[in-house]
């Protein structure tokens, strides 16, 4: 899970690392909400922790930012010295999931975070996952469609197509699928990504008549939506 921390207080953004330390978590911490900004445009995130008071604005701007641009909004939770009535309210009506009051408990931090991504993430079966007329058996690393076996996917594939359909519906950057499939410390270049997505098009049949579009987001990475059979959203 990649999760994107804005906090202008190096101490405060220091507990919120320390708390979520030892966890299969990827952090990204932020002292300026335009450099936030900036890596919105490029990465997918899983979950935004925000400070309220920043220096050139606050972290409602980027809250605002997210529900307006980023298809599929991740959860965002508020950690904020704020915690007058007024101010939980004004910030849930303004699209935060959770809130929480500095200082800073850390395992408070960290069932409040693990709760944000569960709710956003259920636990999948064990086994098959099945999405639409797609089957994936998680033993055999197969993928049947309409109850015919797929050709063969190799490994990273299978991962792929996989990351795709769990995700349907949401951008997903190049740097989270690299990150995801292939590995954080993987030098991957853009045709090695482009040709995985190319032969998952092909072996897996990911077309609009099968109730599927994989397409690429300009700039950012891919998306896999999902349509009624035939090729409707």
């Amino acid at each position: 899970m990649w999760i994107a921390v804005l906090d202008d207080d190096p101490a405060d953004a220091q507990s919120i690392r320390a708390a979520l330390d030892g966890q299969a978590y990827d952090l990204r911490v932020f002292a300026k909400k335009a450099d936030l900004a900036a890596s919105l445009r490029k990465t997918t995130f899983d979950l935004l922790i925000l400070d309220w008071n920043l220096p050139e604005g606050t972290g409602l701007d980027i809250v605002t930012l997210v529900k307006r641009t980023v298809p599929s909004p991740p959860p965002i939770l508020m950690v904020t010295a704020r915690v007058d009535e007024a101010d939980v309210v004004k910030a849930l009506e303004h699209g935060v999931d959770d809130y929480i009051a500095k200082p800073i408990s850390p395992p408070l931090l960290l069932a409040r975070v693990r709760a944000l991504l569960r709710r956003a993430f259920p636990a999948l079966p064990n086994g098959m996952e099945r999405y639409g007329g797609y089957e994936f058996d998680l033993v055999k690393s197969e993928v049947r469609f309409d109850g015919e076996t797929t050709p063969a996917l190799t490994p990273k594939e299978f991962a792929l197509s996989l990351l795709l359909f769990r995700n349907a519906n949401r951008a997903l950057s190049r740097d989270y699928i690299a990150s995801s499939v292939w590995g954080w410390n993987a030098e991957l270049s853009s045709r090695t990504m482009d040709s995985h997505i190319s032969k998952l098009r092909l072996k897996m049949g990911l077309r609009p008549q099968n109730g599927v579009r994989l397409s690429p987001v300009y700039g950012f990475g891919y998306r896999l939506e999902t349509l009624s059979r035939g090729g409707e959203t």
